[in-house]
């Protein structure tokens, strides 16, 4: 099972934060990002995305459909991120569209087997594959940012 993480592209700032949405320049990133992951997404594979309106609008340009989870929501779990995408037993990639700091501390825990604060960018995504030389071990696949996308 891939797990492929992608976070929200830039938001305006305000309240409440569960409202806020995406600048022009953040329109731009998700449009870019949702280009990409279209020419290399599987046809099947399961979006989950936050309940909150700055990553529905990123998932929206992918021009998929999608399952909003609440687990997802800003201040989720590592933990709350794999029981949503139904890791490791999962059959499909799950594409999860998400918040910092949950998405860097997942990438940690499953590159590392311990939580740390990583960071992935804005709109940037992290595509992961387990290893074929660990139980539960992961390997990148992929990380891809906006502004690495050449057209």
């Amino acid at each position: 099972m891939e797990l492929i993480l992608w976070r929200h592209a830039e938001a305006e700032e305000g309240s409440p934060d569960d409202a806020r949405a995406l600048t022009k320049k953040g329109q731009k990133q998700a449009r870019k990002m949702a280009d990409w992951l279209n020419h290399q997404l599987p046809e099947r594979c399961k979006i989950v995305v936050s309940p909150a309106t700055r990553t529905r609008q990123t998932a929206d340009a992918l021009g998929r459909k999608y399952k909003i989870h609440p687990l997802l929501a800003p201040g989720a779990s590592a933990q709350d991120l794999l029981d949503a995408a139904n890791w490791p037993n999962g059959k499909e990639p799950v594409l999860i569209v998400g918040h910092q700091p949950t998405l860097g501390r997942l990438m940690a825990l499953l590159m590392s087997g311990q939580e740390q604060d990583w960071d992935l960018r804005k709109a940037g995504v992290c595509w992961l594959t387990p290893a074929d030389d660990k139980a539960g071990a992961c390997q990148i696949k992929a990380i891809m940012t906006p502004d690495l996308i050449v057209k």
